[in-house]
Protein backbone atom coordinates (compact mmCIF):
# COMPACT_ATOMS: atom_id res chain seq x y z
CA UNK A 1 0.00 0.00 0.00
CA UNK A 2 1.08 3.68 -0.54
CA UNK A 3 0.11 4.55 2.74
CA UNK A 4 2.35 2.05 3.91
CA UNK A 5 5.44 4.70 2.85
CA UNK A 6 6.20 8.11 5.24
CA UNK A 7 6.01 11.06 4.45
CA UNK A 8 9.90 11.23 2.18
CA UNK A 9 9.15 8.07 0.59
CA UNK A 10 5.87 9.36 -0.64
CA UNK A 11 6.99 13.10 -1.53
CA UNK A 12 10.17 11.65 -3.58
CA UNK A 13 8.55 8.87 -5.32
CA UNK A 14 6.15 11.61 -6.54
CA UNK A 15 9.36 13.49 -7.50
CA UNK A 16 10.12 10.19 -9.82
CA UNK A 17 6.95 9.61 -10.97
CA UNK A 18 6.47 6.31 -9.55
CA UNK A 19 3.24 7.07 -8.36
CA UNK A 20 0.86 10.07 -8.45
CA UNK A 21 -0.85 12.04 -5.94
CA UNK A 22 -4.28 10.65 -7.43
CA UNK A 23 -2.51 7.21 -6.73
CA UNK A 24 -2.25 7.98 -3.40
CA UNK A 25 -5.78 10.18 -2.55
CA UNK A 26 -7.61 7.17 -4.32
CA UNK A 27 -5.99 4.81 -1.86
CA UNK A 28 -7.13 6.41 1.24
CA UNK A 29 -10.57 7.21 -0.05
CA UNK A 30 -10.51 3.20 -0.94
CA UNK A 31 -10.12 2.45 2.22
CA UNK A 32 -12.10 4.65 4.08
CA UNK A 33 -15.22 3.16 1.94
CA UNK A 34 -13.72 -0.10 2.78
CA UNK A 35 -13.40 0.35 6.71
CA UNK A 36 -14.78 3.65 8.16
CA UNK A 37 -18.33 1.67 8.31
CA UNK A 38 -16.76 -0.78 10.80
CA UNK A 39 -14.34 1.80 12.70
CA UNK A 40 -16.39 5.43 12.39
CA UNK A 41 -13.67 7.36 12.26
CA UNK A 42 -15.03 10.17 10.12
CA UNK A 43 -17.18 12.61 10.69
CA UNK A 44 -17.43 14.73 7.39
CA UNK A 45 -15.88 13.52 3.89
CA UNK A 46 -14.44 15.69 2.06
CA UNK A 47 -16.48 15.34 -1.74
CA UNK A 48 -14.06 12.65 -3.61
CA UNK A 49 -13.95 15.20 -7.17
CA UNK A 50 -12.48 18.28 -5.14
CA UNK A 51 -9.55 16.10 -3.60
CA UNK A 52 -8.77 14.51 -6.90
CA UNK A 53 -8.53 17.73 -8.73
CA UNK A 54 -5.74 18.94 -6.09
CA UNK A 55 -3.95 15.91 -6.33
CA UNK A 56 -4.44 16.15 -10.25
CA UNK A 57 -2.99 20.29 -9.96
CA UNK A 58 -0.26 18.51 -7.93
CA UNK A 59 0.34 15.93 -10.67
CA UNK A 60 0.48 18.26 -13.29
CA UNK A 61 2.88 21.08 -11.67
CA UNK A 62 0.00 23.36 -11.96
CA UNK A 63 0.77 23.84 -7.72
CA UNK A 64 4.05 25.94 -7.61
CA UNK A 65 4.95 24.57 -4.08
CA UNK A 66 7.87 22.70 -3.19
CA UNK A 67 7.39 21.41 -0.11
CA UNK A 68 7.47 17.82 1.28
CA UNK A 69 3.74 17.64 1.90
CA UNK A 70 2.37 18.73 -1.57
CA UNK A 71 0.09 15.84 -2.67
CA UNK A 72 0.33 14.25 0.40
CA UNK A 73 -3.69 13.32 1.81
CA UNK A 74 -4.40 14.15 5.23
CA UNK A 75 -6.85 14.53 7.91
CA UNK A 76 -7.93 17.06 10.74
CA UNK A 77 -9.50 16.40 13.95
CA UNK A 78 -12.91 17.97 13.70
CA UNK A 79 -12.08 21.26 16.58
CA UNK A 80 -10.30 23.04 13.63
CA UNK A 81 -12.57 25.68 11.32
CA UNK A 82 -12.16 24.93 7.19
CA UNK A 83 -13.93 27.22 4.94
CA UNK A 84 -17.11 25.73 3.36
CA UNK A 85 -16.48 22.46 5.27
CA UNK A 86 -18.53 21.45 7.95
CA UNK A 87 -17.03 21.62 11.40
CA UNK A 88 -18.69 20.12 14.40
CA UNK A 89 -16.62 19.06 17.37
CA UNK A 90 -18.32 16.23 17.65
CA UNK A 91 -21.59 18.29 18.87
CA UNK A 92 -24.94 18.35 18.10
CA UNK A 93 -25.00 21.87 18.62
CA UNK A 94 -22.65 22.45 15.64
CA UNK A 95 -23.92 19.64 13.12
CA UNK A 96 -24.41 22.28 10.59
CA UNK A 97 -22.07 24.92 11.05
CA UNK A 98 -19.46 25.77 7.70
CA UNK A 99 -17.24 28.30 8.96
CA UNK A 100 -16.20 31.35 7.16
CA UNK A 101 -12.30 31.22 7.30
CA UNK A 102 -10.01 28.48 7.64
CA UNK A 103 -8.06 27.45 11.00
CA UNK A 104 -4.12 28.81 10.61
CA UNK A 105 -2.91 25.01 10.70
CA UNK A 106 -5.19 24.20 7.84
CA UNK A 107 -4.44 27.26 5.94
CA UNK A 108 -0.66 26.28 6.44
CA UNK A 109 -0.95 22.98 4.83
CA UNK A 110 -3.01 23.89 2.13
CA UNK A 111 -0.85 26.23 1.00
CA UNK A 112 1.93 22.97 1.60
CA UNK A 113 0.13 21.50 -1.15
CA UNK A 114 -1.10 18.95 1.00
CA UNK A 115 -4.89 17.50 1.00
CA UNK A 116 -7.20 17.24 2.93
CA UNK A 117 -9.72 14.59 2.90
CA UNK A 118 -11.96 14.13 6.01
CA UNK A 119 -12.69 15.88 9.59
CA UNK A 120 -12.74 13.39 11.96
CA UNK A 121 -14.74 12.01 15.23
CA UNK A 122 -13.44 12.94 18.38
CA UNK A 123 -15.01 13.24 21.83
CA UNK A 124 -17.37 15.98 21.58
CA UNK A 125 -15.60 19.32 22.58
CA UNK A 126 -12.84 17.49 23.64
CA UNK A 127 -14.49 16.12 26.60
CA UNK A 128 -13.11 12.74 27.21
CA UNK A 129 -10.66 10.22 26.39
CA UNK A 130 -11.94 7.64 24.70
CA UNK A 131 -14.00 8.99 21.63
CA UNK A 132 -17.15 8.04 22.87
CA UNK A 133 -18.76 11.20 24.14
CA UNK A 134 -19.36 12.33 20.62
CA UNK A 135 -22.75 13.01 18.93
CA UNK A 136 -21.55 10.70 16.15
CA UNK A 137 -21.33 7.46 17.48
CA UNK A 138 -18.22 6.11 19.35
CA UNK A 139 -15.31 5.29 16.79
CA UNK A 140 -14.04 1.97 16.96
CA UNK A 141 -10.32 0.92 17.54
CA UNK A 142 -9.41 -1.34 14.50
CA UNK A 143 -7.04 -3.38 16.48
CA UNK A 144 -10.02 -4.75 18.07
CA UNK A 145 -13.12 -3.24 17.08
CA UNK A 146 -14.75 -4.00 20.63
CA UNK A 147 -12.78 -1.34 21.54
CA UNK A 148 -12.27 2.26 21.95
CA UNK A 149 -9.22 4.33 19.85
CA UNK A 150 -8.74 6.66 22.44
CA UNK A 151 -9.48 10.27 22.84
CA UNK A 152 -10.44 13.07 22.34
CA UNK A 153 -8.51 12.77 18.85
CA UNK A 154 -9.74 9.44 18.77
CA UNK A 155 -10.92 9.41 15.02
CA UNK A 156 -7.67 10.87 13.38
CA UNK A 157 -5.40 7.87 15.15
CA UNK A 158 -7.94 5.23 13.91
CA UNK A 159 -7.65 6.30 10.35
CA UNK A 160 -4.27 6.60 10.19
CA UNK A 161 -3.71 2.82 11.78
CA UNK A 162 -6.22 1.52 9.26
CA UNK A 163 -3.97 3.47 6.56
CA UNK A 164 -7.38 6.06 5.90
CA UNK A 165 -4.47 8.85 5.28
CA UNK A 166 -1.24 9.64 5.35
CA UNK A 167 -1.26 11.59 8.57
CA UNK A 168 -3.61 14.01 10.70
CA UNK A 169 -3.49 17.36 12.81
CA UNK A 170 -4.91 16.35 16.63
CA UNK A 171 -5.79 18.85 19.31
CA UNK A 172 -4.15 18.15 22.81
CA UNK A 173 -5.40 19.58 25.93
CA UNK A 174 -4.52 16.30 28.01
CA UNK A 175 -3.98 13.68 26.33
CA UNK A 176 -6.20 14.13 23.65
CA UNK A 177 -3.26 13.29 20.92
CA UNK A 178 -0.91 10.80 22.57
CA UNK A 179 -3.74 9.22 24.34
CA UNK A 180 -5.16 7.57 21.16
CA UNK A 181 -1.79 7.59 19.29
CA UNK A 182 -0.66 5.09 21.98
CA UNK A 183 -3.90 2.56 21.91
CA UNK A 184 -3.86 3.18 18.19
CA UNK A 185 -0.10 2.23 17.44
CA UNK A 186 0.85 5.47 15.91
CA UNK A 187 2.81 8.33 16.86
CA UNK A 188 1.38 11.91 18.18
CA UNK A 189 3.08 15.09 18.91
CA UNK A 190 2.44 16.84 21.93
CA UNK A 191 3.40 20.05 21.65
CA UNK A 192 4.89 22.93 23.40
CA UNK A 193 2.38 25.62 24.22
CA UNK A 194 2.30 28.23 21.69
CA UNK A 195 4.41 26.82 19.34
CA UNK A 196 1.59 26.33 16.82
CA UNK A 197 -1.07 28.55 16.64
CA UNK A 198 -4.48 27.58 17.69
CA UNK A 199 -6.30 30.34 15.77
CA UNK A 200 -9.66 28.77 14.62
CA UNK A 201 -9.08 25.51 16.92
CA UNK A 202 -12.11 25.19 18.80
CA UNK A 203 -11.10 25.48 22.26
CA UNK A 204 -11.65 22.91 25.26
CA UNK A 205 -9.04 24.98 27.60
CA UNK A 206 -7.43 27.72 26.31
CA UNK A 207 -4.25 27.74 28.26
CA UNK A 208 -3.96 24.11 28.12
CA UNK A 209 -4.84 23.29 24.44
CA UNK A 210 -2.17 22.64 21.69
CA UNK A 211 -2.41 21.65 17.73
CA UNK A 212 -0.09 18.99 17.07
CA UNK A 213 0.62 16.43 14.03
CA UNK A 214 -0.29 12.23 14.22
CA UNK A 215 1.47 10.06 11.70
CA UNK A 216 3.02 6.73 10.95
CA UNK A 217 6.67 7.55 12.28
CA UNK A 218 8.54 10.34 14.22
CA UNK A 219 10.01 11.16 10.87
CA UNK A 220 6.99 11.75 9.83
CA UNK A 221 5.63 14.19 12.32
CA UNK A 222 8.77 16.02 12.22
CA UNK A 223 8.47 17.14 8.60
CA UNK A 224 4.73 17.94 9.31
CA UNK A 225 5.55 20.37 12.61
CA UNK A 226 8.31 22.18 9.87
CA UNK A 227 5.06 23.32 8.05
CA UNK A 228 2.48 24.06 11.02
CA UNK A 229 4.83 25.57 14.01
CA UNK A 230 5.76 29.30 14.18
CA UNK A 231 4.23 32.86 14.93
CA UNK A 232 1.29 33.63 13.56
CA UNK A 233 -0.61 37.14 13.83
CA UNK A 234 -4.29 35.58 14.33
CA UNK A 235 -3.04 33.85 17.97
CA UNK A 236 -1.41 36.46 20.64
CA UNK A 237 0.05 33.07 22.48
CA UNK A 238 1.58 31.84 19.44
CA UNK A 239 5.40 32.09 20.45
CA UNK A 240 7.91 33.94 18.15
CA UNK A 241 10.40 31.22 19.30
CA UNK A 242 12.63 30.12 16.28
CA UNK A 243 11.19 27.13 14.59
CA UNK A 244 13.73 24.50 13.44
CA UNK A 245 14.58 22.58 10.57
CA UNK A 246 13.61 19.35 12.94
CA UNK A 247 14.47 16.74 10.22
CA UNK A 248 17.93 17.53 10.72
CA UNK A 249 17.94 16.45 14.18
CA UNK A 250 16.38 13.20 13.79
CA UNK A 251 19.81 11.16 13.33
CA UNK A 252 22.01 13.13 15.92
CA UNK A 253 23.10 10.13 18.50
CA UNK A 254 22.33 9.47 22.00
CA UNK A 255 25.62 9.30 23.23
CA UNK A 256 25.28 11.52 27.01
CA UNK A 257 21.40 11.74 26.47
CA UNK A 258 20.00 10.95 29.96
CA UNK A 259 16.45 10.02 30.28
CA UNK A 260 14.70 10.14 33.47
CA UNK A 261 12.61 7.19 34.74
CA UNK A 262 9.76 7.90 37.65
CA UNK A 263 9.85 4.19 38.67
CA UNK A 264 7.62 4.93 41.39
CA UNK A 265 5.29 6.42 39.37
CA UNK A 266 4.70 2.87 37.89
CA UNK A 267 4.49 0.85 41.08
CA UNK A 268 0.65 1.09 41.39
CA UNK A 269 -2.17 1.34 38.90
CA UNK A 270 -0.46 0.37 36.03
CA UNK A 271 -1.07 -2.49 33.56
CA UNK A 272 1.51 -5.00 34.00
CA UNK A 273 2.81 -5.56 30.45
CA UNK A 274 2.37 -2.10 29.95
CA UNK A 275 5.28 -1.83 32.82
CA UNK A 276 6.97 -4.71 31.45
CA UNK A 277 6.97 -2.67 27.44
CA UNK A 278 8.33 1.02 28.96
CA UNK A 279 11.49 -1.03 30.94
CA UNK A 280 12.51 -2.41 27.63
CA UNK A 281 12.36 0.14 25.84
CA UNK A 282 14.66 1.85 28.60
CA UNK A 283 16.78 -1.23 27.84
CA UNK A 284 17.01 -0.34 23.89
CA UNK A 285 17.86 3.51 24.30
CA UNK A 286 20.59 2.21 27.33
CA UNK A 287 22.10 -0.06 24.11
CA UNK A 288 22.34 3.03 21.77
CA UNK A 289 23.76 5.24 23.92
CA UNK A 290 21.12 6.95 26.32
CA UNK A 291 21.87 7.12 29.97
CA UNK A 292 18.63 5.96 32.04
CA UNK A 293 18.01 7.65 35.32
CA UNK A 294 15.66 7.32 37.98
CA UNK A 295 13.72 10.32 39.08
CA UNK A 296 11.20 11.43 41.86
CA UNK A 297 7.95 13.59 40.64
CA UNK A 298 6.12 13.36 44.50
CA UNK A 299 3.50 15.65 43.67
CA UNK A 300 2.46 14.00 40.42
CA UNK A 301 -0.17 12.39 42.39
CA UNK A 302 -2.11 16.07 42.37
CA UNK A 303 -2.20 16.09 38.67
CA UNK A 304 -5.68 15.19 38.01
CA UNK A 305 -7.12 16.76 40.78
CA UNK A 306 -4.91 20.57 38.98
CA UNK A 307 -6.20 19.53 35.59
CA UNK A 308 -9.74 18.66 36.56
CA UNK A 309 -10.30 21.91 38.28
CA UNK A 310 -8.77 24.34 35.92
CA UNK A 311 -9.51 22.37 32.50
CA UNK A 312 -13.64 22.48 33.42
CA UNK A 313 -13.23 25.95 34.68
CA UNK A 314 -11.71 27.34 31.28
CA UNK A 315 -14.05 24.92 29.06
CA UNK A 316 -17.28 26.40 31.37
CA UNK A 317 -16.09 29.88 30.07
CA UNK A 318 -15.91 28.35 26.32
CA UNK A 319 -19.11 26.76 26.22
CA UNK A 320 -20.89 29.37 28.33
CA UNK A 321 -22.16 30.94 24.94
CA UNK A 322 -24.02 27.35 24.37
CA UNK A 323 -25.21 27.17 28.00
CA UNK A 324 -28.69 28.26 27.37
CA UNK A 325 -28.66 30.56 30.44
CA UNK A 326 -27.66 33.88 28.11
CA UNK A 327 -28.58 32.27 24.76
CA UNK A 328 -31.01 30.24 22.99
CA UNK A 329 -29.51 26.50 22.67
CA UNK A 330 -30.95 24.60 24.89
CA UNK A 331 -27.98 21.66 26.96
CA UNK A 332 -30.27 18.90 25.27
CA UNK A 333 -28.07 19.44 22.47
CA UNK A 334 -24.50 18.41 24.97
CA UNK A 335 -23.26 14.91 26.38
CA UNK A 336 -23.92 13.98 29.75
CA UNK A 337 -19.86 14.70 29.87
CA UNK A 338 -19.49 18.08 28.76
CA UNK A 339 -22.74 19.08 31.10
CA UNK A 340 -20.21 17.32 34.36
CA UNK A 341 -17.35 19.28 33.10
CA UNK A 342 -19.67 22.64 32.79
CA UNK A 343 -20.82 22.43 36.12
CA UNK A 344 -17.80 21.30 38.11
CA UNK A 345 -16.31 24.46 36.43
CA UNK A 346 -18.89 26.76 36.70
CA UNK A 347 -18.85 25.59 40.22
CA UNK A 348 -15.24 26.05 40.74
CA UNK A 349 -14.96 29.35 39.63
CA UNK A 350 -18.29 30.47 41.59
CA UNK A 351 -18.53 33.23 44.58
CA UNK A 352 -17.28 31.53 47.83
CA UNK A 353 -15.89 28.60 45.84
CA UNK A 354 -13.24 30.35 43.77
CA UNK A 355 -10.42 30.56 46.39
CA UNK A 356 -10.83 27.40 47.75
CA UNK A 357 -10.85 25.56 44.36
CA UNK A 358 -9.85 27.62 40.96
CA UNK A 359 -7.13 29.65 43.07
CA UNK A 360 -5.55 26.65 44.90
CA UNK A 361 -5.08 24.62 41.56
CA UNK A 362 -3.49 27.53 39.69
CA UNK A 363 -1.22 28.03 42.95
CA UNK A 364 -0.28 24.15 42.47
CA UNK A 365 0.21 24.63 38.86
CA UNK A 366 3.04 26.72 39.70
CA UNK A 367 4.38 23.68 41.61
CA UNK A 368 3.88 21.74 38.70
CA UNK A 369 6.27 24.03 36.46
CA UNK A 370 8.49 24.20 39.25
CA UNK A 371 8.88 20.40 39.65
CA UNK A 372 9.01 19.80 36.41
CA UNK A 373 11.71 22.39 36.24
CA UNK A 374 13.82 20.51 38.74
CA UNK A 375 13.27 17.06 37.52
CA UNK A 376 14.28 18.42 33.87
CA UNK A 377 17.55 20.47 35.30
CA UNK A 378 18.90 16.59 35.84
CA UNK A 379 17.70 15.02 33.32
CA UNK A 380 17.24 15.75 29.27
CA UNK A 381 13.90 13.54 29.13
CA UNK A 382 11.10 12.20 30.83
CA UNK A 383 9.96 8.85 30.02
CA UNK A 384 6.79 7.66 30.99
CA UNK A 385 3.71 5.63 30.08
CA UNK A 386 1.00 7.62 28.50
CA UNK A 387 -1.78 5.36 29.21
CA UNK A 388 -2.39 3.10 32.53
CA UNK A 389 -4.12 0.16 30.55
CA UNK A 390 -4.54 -1.22 26.71
CA UNK A 391 -7.50 0.50 24.75
CA UNK A 392 -10.46 -0.59 26.69
CA UNK A 393 -14.11 -2.34 25.77
CA UNK A 394 -16.68 0.12 24.18
CA UNK A 395 -19.04 1.29 27.12
CA UNK A 396 -16.40 1.19 30.39
CA UNK A 397 -15.24 4.43 30.67
CA UNK A 398 -18.31 6.17 29.34
CA UNK A 399 -20.80 4.39 32.10
CA UNK A 400 -18.02 5.13 34.91
CA UNK A 401 -16.77 8.93 34.81
CA UNK A 402 -14.28 8.56 37.15
CA UNK A 403 -12.39 5.37 35.32
CA UNK A 404 -12.61 8.20 32.42
CA UNK A 405 -10.53 11.01 34.62
CA UNK A 406 -8.18 7.83 35.32
CA UNK A 407 -7.46 7.13 31.90
CA UNK A 408 -5.41 10.36 31.69
CA UNK A 409 -3.48 10.24 34.54
CA UNK A 410 -0.17 9.67 32.98
CA UNK A 411 -1.03 12.89 30.24
CA UNK A 412 -2.67 15.59 32.37
CA UNK A 413 0.40 17.41 34.05
CA UNK A 414 2.47 18.88 30.99
CA UNK A 415 -0.46 20.43 29.65
CA UNK A 416 -0.71 22.63 32.31
CA UNK A 417 3.15 23.17 32.70
CA UNK A 418 3.39 23.66 28.93
CA UNK A 419 6.23 21.19 27.81
CA UNK A 420 6.34 18.96 24.88
CA UNK A 421 5.88 15.40 25.02
CA UNK A 422 6.35 12.85 22.46
CA UNK A 423 3.86 9.54 21.82
CA UNK A 424 5.80 6.55 20.14
CA UNK A 425 4.21 2.93 19.90
CA UNK A 426 6.98 0.38 22.21
CA UNK A 427 4.74 -2.91 22.30
CA UNK A 428 2.07 -5.10 22.05
CA UNK A 429 0.11 -7.20 24.98
CA UNK A 430 -0.13 -11.09 25.04
CA UNK A 431 -4.22 -10.04 23.07
CA UNK A 432 -2.15 -7.96 20.19
CA UNK A 433 -3.32 -4.25 21.75
CA UNK A 434 -1.21 -1.48 21.33
CA UNK A 435 0.80 -0.04 23.96
CA UNK A 436 2.70 3.05 23.93
CA UNK A 437 5.41 5.13 26.05
CA UNK A 438 5.74 9.23 26.07
CA UNK A 439 8.90 11.13 25.86
CA UNK A 440 8.67 14.46 27.83
CA UNK A 441 11.02 17.41 27.38
CA UNK A 442 11.93 21.33 27.70
CA UNK A 443 9.69 23.95 26.58
CA UNK A 444 10.65 24.43 22.67
CA UNK A 445 12.73 21.01 22.92
CA UNK A 446 10.74 19.40 20.02
CA UNK A 447 13.97 18.65 18.12
CA UNK A 448 15.46 16.60 21.25
CA UNK A 449 12.17 14.45 21.63
CA UNK A 450 11.40 13.88 17.49
CA UNK A 451 15.46 12.53 17.80
CA UNK A 452 14.96 10.52 20.50
CA UNK A 453 11.69 8.85 19.17
CA UNK A 454 13.31 8.64 15.90
CA UNK A 455 16.42 7.03 16.89
CA UNK A 456 14.13 4.46 18.83
CA UNK A 457 12.00 3.66 15.54
CA UNK A 458 15.41 2.97 13.50
CA UNK A 459 16.32 0.04 15.75
CA UNK A 460 12.26 -1.28 16.32
CA UNK A 461 9.38 -2.25 14.39
CA UNK A 462 6.42 -1.96 16.78
CA UNK A 463 5.63 1.22 14.44
CA UNK A 464 4.91 -0.86 11.12
CA UNK A 465 2.69 -3.08 12.07
CA UNK A 466 -0.86 -2.90 11.24
CA UNK A 467 -4.05 -4.34 12.45
CA UNK A 468 -5.23 -7.36 11.12
CA UNK A 469 -8.48 -5.83 9.07
CA UNK A 470 -5.80 -3.65 7.28
CA UNK A 471 -3.49 -6.31 6.27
Amino acid sequence: MLTDKSIKELSQGLKKKDFSSLDIVNECYKQIEKLDSSINSCISVVDKEIALKKAKAVDNGQYKGSSILSGIPFVLKDAYVTKGIRTTAASNILRNYIPQYDATVYRKLKDEGAILIAKMNMDAWGHGGSTENTDFQPTHNPWDLDRVAGGSSGGPAAAISSRMTVFAIGEDTGGSIRNPAAWCNITGLKVTYGRVSRYGSIAYASSFDTVGPMAKTVEDCAYILESIAGRDPYDATSSPHKVPQYSNYLNNSLKGVKIGLPLKLMEKGLDKEIKESIIKATKVLSAIGAEIIEIKMPIFDYGLAVYYLIAPSETSSNLARYDAIRYGETRDNFTNETVRRIMIGTYALSAGYYDAFYRKAQKARTMFIQEYDKVLSRCDVILMPVNPTPPTKIGELIGDPLQNLLADVFTVTQNPVGVPSLAVPCGFTKSNLPIGMQIIGKMFSEEKLLNIGHQYQQITDWHKQKPPLVR
